[in-house]
C-alpha cells in the first residue's frame, strides 16, 4: 500500500468519508510512532499504549477537522502529546467527577459494521488454535476480543461494561484484531 504524503492523504480523506479500511491503514501506518513518542515522554509501556490508543481514538473523532496543510504525523503527535499533559494535570489535580463529554456524533465516527480482512482471518480459525493464540496478547486486548466475540458484546455493550468511551474502545479492538491477525499469520506460516 501507498505509503507517501499523497498516499497517507488519500487514506485520511477515505477516513473523513468513513471508510474502515482507510482507519485501519492509518492506526497501522501510525501506530509504532505515535507508541514510541508516548513511551519517550511517559516511560511506562502501559501507560503509553493507553494514550497511544486515547490518541487514535479522539483523531478518528476529529478527522474531519484534519487540514493537508499539517503533516498527519506531527498532528497524531500532538494531540498524543496533549492527552499526555492533561493525564499529567488529572493525576495531579484533587480528584472530582468528571463527566463523559463525548457527543454521540463522536461515538459514531468509527465504523465497525463490516467485517475486517483480520475479521475473516479471525474467524476461520480452529477454535482451540485460536484461544491459543489470544492469551499471547496483552491481557487489555485478550478481554476485548473475548467481550466482542465469545460473549457477542456489541462495542457500545462493551465500553459501558468497561466505563471506558466507544471510540477507545474501537481503537484497542482495530489494534487488538491486528495483533491477533498478525499471531496467526506467523503460526499458520511455520
Amino acid at each position: 500500500m501507498e505509503t507517501d504524503k499523497t498516499g497517507i492523504e488519500m487514506q485520511v480523506a477515505s477516513a473523513k468519508l468513513g471508510k474502515q479500511s482507510a482507519y485501519n491503514f492509518l492506526l497501522d501506518r501510525f501506530w509504532n510512532q505515535v507508541y514510541g513518542f508516548c513511551l519517550k515522554r511517559v516511560g511506562n509501556e502501559f501507560e503509553a499504549e493507553d494514550i497511544t490508543i486515547e490518541t487514535f481514538a479522539k483523531a478518528f473523532d476529529k478527522i474531519h477537522t484534519y487540514k493537508e496543510t499539517y503533516v498527519f504525523s506531527t498532528w497524531l503527535i500532538t494531540i498524543s502529546k496533549n492527552i499526555q499533559i492533561d493525564k499529567t494535570r488529572k493525576k495531579n489535580a484533587p480528584l472530582h467527577a468528571q463527566a463523559n463529554l463525548t457527543s454521540d456524533a463522536q461515538l459514531k465516527s468509527v465504523p465497525d459494521a463490516n467485517p475486517t480482512p483480520e475479521d475473516v482471518l479471525i474467524t476461520k480459525q480452529n477454535l482451540t488454535q485460536l484461544l491459543r493464540d489470544i492469551k499471547l496478547l496483552k491481557p487489555a486486548y485478550q478481554e476485548v476480543i473475548q467481550l466482542r466475540y465469545f460473549q457477542e458484546m456489541s462495542y457500545n455493550e462493551i465500553a459501558k461494561h468497561l466505563t471506558e468511551p466507544l471510540s477507545n474502545i474501537k481503537v484497542r479492538l482495530l489494534r487488538a484484531k491486528k495483533l491477533l491477525a498478525e499471531i496467526i499469520t506467523k503460526n499458520n506460516s511455520l
